[in-house]
C-alpha cells in the first residue's frame, strides 16, 4: 500500500491460523488482536515501570504516557511501522544527576528533569525533521545517519549508558544491611534463572517474572520470618481502582537541559536500530519512515515530559514479541496503547508497583543496566566491527572511559556529563579520524 492511497494504513483481515507472517497492514480477528495487544503490554510493562521507579517518577503517569506516546508515534508514521514506545533508560543517569534523587520515594525535584526531557524531545524532533526533509529530497537520510553514526559509535554510546549507571545500581543493591544486599543478589539469580531455565513467552518476560519471584521470596523472608523490612500493603488497600495519576509540571533550567539534551542522540540510535530490525523481519524497506519515526518519538517525549512522564523510546522487548509471533500488524500496537492508557488511570495499579522492596529494585537495576551495557557490545558483534582498525579501536576505547568515568565539561551554564561528552565525543572523534582515507 503506498502512502498516496490513504493517510493511515487500512488493515486487511487475514486468518493467520497457519502461522504465516502477519504484515503491518494486515490484522487478525478482534479477539486475537486484543490478546496480542495485551501480550505487548506485558512485554513492555517491566521496563516501562522500572525506569520511572529508578528516577522517582509516578509509574502510573509513565504507563499512561507510554500508551499516548505510542498513539502519537502511530499517527506520525501513518500506521506503517509496528512499534511500542515505553520509558527510556537513557534518561536515568541524567535525571538522577540533575535532581540529586536518592533512590527512594517520589523525586522532589522532578520539575527540573521534566523541563530537560522536553528540551531533549525538541532536539530529537528537530533531528527528525532534518531526516524527514532529506528523505523527501533524496531518499538517502538513512545513509547519512549511518555515515556519522556507524556501529562502532552507536555500540559504544549504548554501552556507556549502562556503564555510567553501574555505580548507582551497585549502591542501590547494597542497601543498608547484609539482608538487603543478599536479597539484591537473590533478585539477580531469579532473573538469571528465568532467562536460562524457562522457554517461550516466560523467557521473553524475564524481567517481569524475575521481579515477581524475587518479591515473593522477599515477602516470605521479611514479612514471614522478620529478616528484613516488611512489605507494607497499606497504600495498596487504600488506593482506588480508578483515578487520575499524579501529574507534575516542568521547570526549565539551562544546566539541566545541557546535561540531558544529548540523550537525543541515543534515542536516534535506538529508533534507527528498531527500524532496521523491523525492516529485516518484515522484508519491507522502512527507511523512508525514519524521519517520521524520529519526529513521532520526539513529540511523544515532549508530551510525556510536560505532564510528569519519562522520555520514551521504541522498545526492543516488543520486537522480541514480534519475532516470536511473526505478527507485525500495527493495529495490535494501537490496542496495546489503549490498554496501557486504561492501566494508567488506576491508582491501585500504581500502589501495587510502589510495594516493590528497595533491595529487589536494586538487584533489578544491576541486571537492567548490565543488559544495556552488553547491548552496546552486541551491536559491535552483530555488525562485525573490525577492532584491528585503529580508528574503531580508539573511538570505542575513549568513548567507554569518558562515559564510565563521568568526564564532565562545564562551559558557563552549559554542562555535559559523561553520557553527553561520550556521545558527542564518539561522533566527532570518528569523523576526525576518518578524514584520512583508509588504505
Amino acid at each position: 500500500m503506498s502512502d498516496t492511497e490513504t493517510f493511515l494504513t487500512r488493515w486487511r483481515r487475514v486468518d493467520g491460523a497457519d502461522g504465516t507472517v502477519i504484515a503491518p497492514d494486515e490484522c487478525l480477528s478482534p479477539a486475537r488482536n486484543v490478546a496480542m495487544g495485551a501480550q505487548h503490554v506485558v512485554a513492555m510493562f517491566g521496563s516501562t515501570v522500572l525506569a520511572p521507579l529508578l528516577m522517582g517518577f509516578d509509574p502510573n503517569v509513565a504507563i499512561l504516557m507510554s500508551g499516548i506516546g505510542t498513539l502519537i508515534f502511530f499517527l506520525f508514521v501513518r500506521g506503517r511501522v509496528p512499534s511500542y514506545l515505553g520509558s527510556s533508560f537513557a534518561f536515568i543517569g541524567g535525571v538522577i544527576a540533575v535532581t540529586g534523587y536518592a533512590g527512594s520515594g517520589p523525586n522532589a525535584n522532578i520539575g527540573v528533569a521534566l523541563g530537560a526531557i522536553i528540551a531533549c524531545g525538541l532536539a530529537y524532533t528537530v533531528i527528525g525533521l532534518i531526516v524527514w526533509a532529506a528523505n523527501a529530497r533524496a531518499g538517502g537520510a538513512a545513509a547519512w545517519i549511518d555515515r556519522y553514526m556507524p556501529p562502532v559509535v552507536t555500540g559504544a554510546v549504548v554501552a556507556v549508558i549502562g556503564l555510567h549507571l553501574a555505580p548507582i545500581a551497585a549502591k542501590g543493591a547494597m542497601g543498608g544491611s547484609t539482608f538487603d544486599a543478599l536479597m539484591a543478589l537473590m533478585t539477580i539469580l531469579c532473573v538469571g534463572g528465568v532467562a536460562v531455565w524457562t522457554r517461550g513467552m516466560v523467557q521473553r518476560l524475564l524481567i517481569l517474572v524475575g521481579l515477581i519471584v524475587a518479591c515473593i521470596l522477599y515477602g516470605i523472608l521479611a514479612n514471614g520470618f522478620g529478616l528484613g523490612k516488611p512489605i507494607d500493603f497499606t497504600g495498596l488497600s487504600q488506593a482506588a481502582w480508578f483515578g487520575l495519576p499524579t501529574f507534575s509540571a516542568p521547570t526549565f533550567h539551562l544546566p539541566a537541559m545541557g546535561l540531558i539534551v544529548p540523550v537525543a542522540i541515543i534515542l536516534v540510535a535506538e529508533n534507527l536500530g528498531h527500524i532496521k530490525a523491523v525492516s529485516a523481519m518484515t522484508g519491507r524497506d522502512m527507511d523512508r519512515y525514519l524521519g517520521r519515526a524520529f519526529v513521532g518519538d520526539g513529540v511523544a517525549t515532549m508530551v510525556s515530559g510536560s505532564v510528569g512522564g519519562t522520555g520514551v523510546t521504541t522498545y526492543a522487548e516488543n520486537i522480541g514479541v514480534m519475532a516470536v509471533t511473526r505478527i507485525y500488524s500495527t493495529l495490535v500496537f494501537v490496542i496495546a496503547a489503549l490498554i496501557a492508557i486504561v492501566l494508567g488511570f488506576s491508582p491501585k495499579f500504581g500502589a501495587l508497583i510502589l510495594t516493590i522492596p528497595g533491595p529487589v529494585l536494586g538487584g533489578m537495576s544491576i541486571v537492567v543496566f548490565g543488559l544495556i551495557a552488553i547491548a552496546g557490545a552486541r551491536i559491535w558483534v552483530v555488525n562485525k566491527v573490525d577492532f584491528s582498525d585503529n580508528r574503531n579501536l580508539i573511538v570505542a576505547a575513549v568513548t567507554l572511559v569518558m562515559g564510565a568515568g563521568d568526564f564532565t565539561l562545564t562551559l558557563g551554564n552549559f554542562q555535559l556529563n559523561g553520557i553527553g561528552t561520550a556521545t558527542f565525543g564518539a561522533i566527532i572523534l570518528y569523523a576526525l579520524l576518518n578524514l584520512r582515507k583508509r588504505t
